[in-house]
């Protein structure tokens, strides 16, 4: 299934993901909802992540009811407005059948992060986990600070508007500054041993590979492999 964030756990091979979760549990959740950060080489700040892990927990713990169809509707509502718009002043979001102030409501969260962020500090020692909250109250203050608002500039101020150009000149940036980074001769034979490791297990999994496609694709989608029992024609409960 897709969604902007999701449960996910390792697979075995050939392993349905869904037979997984259902089996073994979560064992990690997937935020894919992130752009990469086009001014960082590795793509994402240490502070993000470390706002990322705050929000996580938040997300965890507050009280969260069961939705209905206003409020589904609302958030898909309120997604695209703060996608395509969400640097607008004074832009309005729906919460609960009425408008909020989408900094109102972002300035309403963040403070209720803040106990999380104290407590991560507590036990890791320092107040990196409070800085990275400030600053993303910061950013919400001020959105011309943003890495959509900071592309656009850039993009006017040396690339003539050109995205195409913009990101040619932060890919060879990025290229230079990782090329730049210290690399030993023991990680490079490790990175060629694992290659060559990989390629050799690639050959040994297609000599012993008989089934053809379409068999191995019926099986794999086969309610069976979940231990579901059809129901009225493609409905199916698991058992």
């Amino acid at each position: 299934f897709y969604g902007t964030i999701r449960p996910k756990r390792v697979i075995f091979p050939g392993e349905r993901p869904l037979h997984a979760l259902r089996e073994r549990g979560v064992e990690y959740v997937e935020v894919r909802l992130m752009d990469l950060d086009p001014f960082e080489p590795v793509g994402i700040r240490a502070q993000t992540m470390r706002f990322l892990d705050i929000f996580l927990l938040h997300c965890l713990l507050a009280d969260s009811p069961p939705d209905s169809r206003d409020e589904i509707g609302e958030i898909a509502h309120n997604q695209h407005l703060t996608a395509a718009r969400g640097r607008e002043p004074g832009l309005s979001l729906q919460r609960g059948g009425r408008p909020v102030k989408l900094v109102e409501w972002g300035g309403e969260i963040l403070e209720q992060c803040r106990p999380i962020a104290a407590a991560l500090d507590a036990a890791q020692g320092g107040d990196l986990h409070v800085q990275a909250l400030d600053a993303a109250l910061a950013a919400l203050a001020a959105p011309d600070t943003l890495p959509s608002a900071r592309v656009l500039a850039q993009m006017a101020a040396a690339h003539d508007n050109s995205f195409t150009a913009f990101t040619r000149a932060r890919s060879e940036a990025v290229r230079d500054a990782l090329l730049a980074l210290p690399w030993s001769a023991e990680r490079q034979q490790a990175f060629e041993a694992a290659t060559a490791t990989s390629v050799e297990e690639q050959r040994r999994i297609e000599a012993a590979d008989t089934m053809p496609f379409e068999q191995y694709r019926e099986q794999y989608v086969s309610p069976a492999r979940l231990g579901l029992r059809p129901l009225r024609g493609d409905v199916a409960l698991a058992i």
